[in-house]
């Protein structure tokens, strides 16, 4: 068995293509969508994804400003620095979305700045107001990593409804919001949902008993073959760089997958780049026009 590959890229071009004709309706309404991120340091990875960000930004319209705030040797002088920006960008009525780029410099509390943020402007999905929403089915803002696996599989034809999902990662960026996302009774969810992790005992017996198995450990090739039952669907969330002197940056990115051993027992698959990743973005933009359209209700 072959698993067909899951073109992320491709489904995010095409959300993507229908954002564009909202922000045009709405620009043409006077209302430009406007989204405040907040990079901290020179972390490079960080940077990367900042400027995914900006580059689909131009492409649907939407207006999107990075913020860049140096470290201090300080952390408390760095904190200090970032709660005053988010307050400005809080007060400033132009701005619809704010996100916090992470990780921040040690010693900095991101929870505290995350908590700082206006949950109307919190189009990553993360403050505690936002993810409470979630576990009752009211979300305001679903977290655009979720959001992006979820319209995966409704739109790749694995829709998750009836469906055994394991989940491997319990963070609360993508595998407790996934979770709770997915087992809602509702279109595009309806699933019996496992929670699991890198410590689980016996972890291959669980993830083999799953009709679509998340990988979300942050950890390369964490899911071998071994642990995938044959014909399932694999979304691969995990971007990791490992060292590889025949690469002209001196490294590749691989997922939490064993792609090549992997694809050959799935269904279905996710590659890594060009799966998850474009669909976060999307997705980003996708909250950051409904934070602009809720703006007009305050």
């Amino acid at each position: 068995m072959t698993a067909t590959i899951i073109d992320g890229a491709a489904i995010a071009a095409g959300i993507r293509e229908a954002l564009t004709r909202q922000v045009e309706d709405m620009i043409g309404r006077g209302l430009l969508p406007h989204l405040a991120v907040i990079l901290v340091g020179d972390n490079s990875a960080s940077a990367s994804y900042v400027r995914s960000k900006v580059s689909a930004g131009e492409q649907t319209g939407v207006k999107v400003v990075i913020h860049r705030i140096e470290a201090d040797p300080d952390p408390a002088q760095t904190q200090r620095r970032i709660r005053d920006r988010i307050d400005l960008l809080n007060a400033d009525l132009d701005v619809h979305g704010i996100i916090l780029q992470l990780p921040v410099p040690e010693g900095v509390d991101s929870d505290a700045l995350l908590d700082r943020i206006d949950p109307l402007k919190d189009v990553d999905g993360l403050h505690p107001t936002n993810q409470g929403r979630i576990l009752q089915g009211r979300e305001r803002y679903l977290p655009a990593t979720p959001h992006g696996v979820q319209q995966l599989l409704v739109r790749s034809g694995a829709d998750p409804n009836g469906k055994h999902v394991v989940i491997v990662g319990r963070s609360r960026l993508v595998g407790m919001p996934l979770a709770a996302m997915l087992a809602q009774k509702r279109q595009g969810a309806n699933a019996t949902v496992t929670v699991c992790h890198t410590n689980t005992t016996d972890l291959p017996t669980i993830t083999k008993s799953a009709d679509i198995l998340v990988a979300a450990t942050g950890r390369p090739n964490t899911i071998t073959a071994d642990m995938v039952r044959a014909g399932a669907t694999v979304i691969d969330v995990g971007v990791n760089r490992v060292d590889d002197a025949t690469r002209k940056r001196g490294y590749r990115l691989v997922g939490d997958v064993d792609f090549d051993a992997v694809s050959a027992v799935a269904g279905a698959i996710t590659p890594v780049p060009g799966g998850v990743g474009p669909m976060t973005v999307a997705m980003l933009l996708n909250n950051v026009t409904r934070a602009a359209r809720i703006s007009q209700q305050r």
